[in-house]
């Protein structure tokens, strides 16, 4: 047979290949009466390309640490994951793309981490799927650096993102493009699905702008590739990119949009099902059997199984190669396998510092000390602030920046909120790291998203937030926030930390880092004075959420978090000269408590002893813990300008009023 003739038959089983997995995606959205087909008909060809040919993957070890990753960024485009991930024999069996956006199945309308296997994160809202693989690819680079020795390299993968225009409109592109310029992130390839077309209609109405160029300022390499159909101008235009080992590559594909139906290049294809008759119509545009639904011929199948094979292969190769760095380097190789796993080092938290008594400290500066007393037996913790490190005191004193040595642990994020927490995420979601992100409490509305994703991938990213009241001071009404608490604590599955003092802040740390999930910690500017850890056995309090400080009787139960847990101590001695007799209750993580007992909580909180809850915050939320014959004093306005113990005078965060309203509530 000649090399021609091969060549030959090769394009007419890639064809049909590509083609298997452009119905599988159609016919999933067009039974699900919902969905995206036109992507899917487009980027088949890029799709197969990566997972056929180029990517190093085993669909037998889906969460293999060297494996390079596909993050689909346009997630609506969903329909095409799966049907790859079903085709290159990930657990996905063809009952779930049958099953496509129903109720209990794993192929939900946009790819979930954790819920299918193969799906490397959470993508929905745009734009949000590149800064993660930013993060990815930021925690090879880091691993990398790190771990390999001469020959045996353990970390050595890429991180392949496909993305639409509507991701790069988003600005959180615009953040992580440009800090992954910075950063040198030679091995992020991302392949822009150019197919000029939004859901509105043609891109031209909202998006004008010279792409490659906005990517060439970053320091990208920008590659193009005319027809998205042609398999060997995207693998040329691919392999270049994996040759640039010095700048990310962003690859211009020219598509069109449904590619094959009557629909096609229209943004009538864009975001739902084509119609049965346009179905047909595609199918046998595409010399597709028109009357089969969710067929892949016996060919095409051989050859997506392949896959198989090659990647445990590949995976066998690497694993032969970690057993060789294990002998040559056992103590590296040690630690490596334990960061992968997620697991802390035996006795870490013997580190984690007691704080004394006799001087009052800011819960922010109190972090920096855990951070720096930990960071010997807990290198994976890695992250920073976004341009804030001298204010929010997030920073390992001993280590490099990473941007200068990539075994550096800080980061400096830049002025980039969103991008920080997205990347945060995507470095958590990579394995083998902690990551944290930092900025002042008020910004958390510019990573909101982010963080909102974090907790439903249920990754472990720790968000720390400085300046966490108006106690914050002159700043003013911008930079006090206010609904922050409560709207963060509202989100499911994050835990927030407030913490009181010193150490409470070294017992938040402990817990989240034990807790393997994300979570939050608001603290403070202001310098507040430190419980004695022995009487008041902190941490196995913080353990519990809420616990008991001080219990002089239960005439009135006083409540607080953070900078406010000192102002009902003393209300409570105030109460206590005037014949009352409070218990006084610190709550540093609302959500550990909500996982009480109703033994535990009822003892601390019992039905008919009235009670007064102080934060300087939204007080929406706290009826929840103190119900009824009580009462909150809190913010439900805007800060102010001042020295910030007159402005928590002045707003009404004082002893004074608490001992007011406690009298009033025993007097009733």
């Amino acid at each position: 047979m000649s090399d021609t003739h091969q060549t030959m038959q090769q394009q007419e089983l890639d064809q049909l290949s590509i083609n298997a997995l452009r119905f599988l995606a159609v016919d999933a959205v067009e039974k699900a009466k919902s969905g995206h087909p036109g992507a899917p008909l487009a980027c088949a060809p890029i799709a197969y390309l990566l997972y056929h040919k180029l990517m190093k993957h085993d669909p037998s070890d889906p969460k293999w640490i060297d494996r390079d990753r596909f993050i689909l960024s346009n997630g609506h485009a969903s329909s095409l994951l799966y049907g790859v991930l079903h085709l290159s024999g990930y657990n996905l069996p063809m009952e779930q793309l049958e099953s496509f956006r129903q109720w209990g199945s794993h192929t939900p309308g946009h790819p979930e981490y954790g819920e299918t296997a193969g799906v490397e994160v959470t993508t929905g809202p745009l734009g949000q799927g590149f800064g993660m693989a930013v993060g990815i690819a930021t925690a090879e680079k880091h691993l990398a650096a790190v771990y390999n020795r001469d020959a045996h390299n353990v970390i050595d993968h890429y991180t392949y993102v496909l993305c639409g225009d509507g991701d790069l409109m988003e600005g959180i592109s615009h953040e992580t493009a440009s800090l992954a310029g910075t950063l040198g992130l030679g091995k992020l390839i991302v392949l822009y699905d150019d197919n000029l077309i939004s859901l509105d209609g043609p891109t031209e109405l909202s998006y004008t702008e010279d792409v490659t160029k906005r990517f060439e300022a970053y320091h990208w390499q920008v590659l193009s590739v005319a027809d998205g159909n042609d398999l060997v101008e995207l693998e040329n235009a691919i392999l270049a990119a994996k040759a640039e080992t010095t700048k990310p590559t962003l690859i211009r594909v020219r598509t069109v949009i449904g590619y094959g139906s009557p629909k096609a290049g229209t943004n009538k294809v864009h975001g739902e099902a084509l119609g049965a008759d346009a179905v047909k119509a595609t199918k046998k545009n595409l010399g597709w059997p028109e009357d089969k639904s969710f067929y892949v011929p016996d060919a095409a199948r051989a050859n997506w199984d392949t896959i198989k094979s090659r990647g445990q292969q590949a995976r066998a190769a690497w694993q032969a190669n970690l057993d060789a760095y294990a002998k040559a380097y056992p103590e590296v190789a040690a630690e490596f396998n334990r960061v992968v796993k997620g697991e802390l080092a035996a006795g870490w938290e013997k580190k984690i510092p007691v704080f004394p008594t006799e001087k009052a400290v800011a819960t922010r500066n109190a972090g920096q000390v855990v951070m720096n007393a930990i960071a010997g037996v807990v290198p994976e913790l890695f992250g920073g602030a976004a341009d804030l490190t001298a204010s929010t005191k997030t920073i390992f004193k001993d280590s490099p920046s990473f941007h200068v040595d990539p075994t550096g642990r800080n980061v400096f994020f830049g002025v980039r909120e969103f991008g920080m927490a997205a990347m945060a995420n995507g470095i958590a979601a990579h394995g083998g790291l902690i990551p944290f992100a930092s900025t002042f409490f008020v910004f958390s509305d510019y990573c909101r998203s982010a963080i909102r994703m974090a907790a439903l991938m249920g990754v472990q990213t720790l968000f720390v937030f400085t300046h966490d009241t108006v106690g914050l001071g002159e700043d003013g009404p911008t930079h006090q926030p206010i609904e922050h608490l409560m709207s963060l604590r509202a989100i499911p599955h994050l835990t927030d930390f407030r913490p009181a003092d010193a150490n409470e802040t070294s017992a938040c740390w402990q817990l989240a880092l034990e807790r393997k999930s994300a979570s939050f910690m608001a603290l403070s500017r202001q310098d507040l004075p430190v419980l004695d850890n022995e009487k008041y056995k902190v941490l196995a309090g913080v353990r519990h959420g809420a616990y008991v400080l001080e219990s002089y009787g239960k005439d009135v139960i006083l409540l607080a978090a953070g900078s406010e847990v000192p102002i009902i101590l003393k209300a409570a001695e105030e109460l206590k000269a005037a014949g009352i007799l409070a218990t006084v209750i610190s709550v540093p993580s609302f959500r550990i408590f909500d996982e009480q007992s109703a033994e535990y909580k009822a003892s601390l909180l019992p039905e008919g002893t009235p009670k007064v809850a102080i934060e300087a915050g939204a007080t929406m939320g706290w009826y929840k813990l103190v119900g009824h014959n009580s009462a909150v004093i809190g913010l439900d306005r805007f800060g102010a300008s001042a020295p910030g113990p007159i402005a928590m005078e002045k707003l009404g965060i004082s002893v004074s009023n608490v001992v007011e309203h406690a009298k009033k509530l025993v007097k009733k």
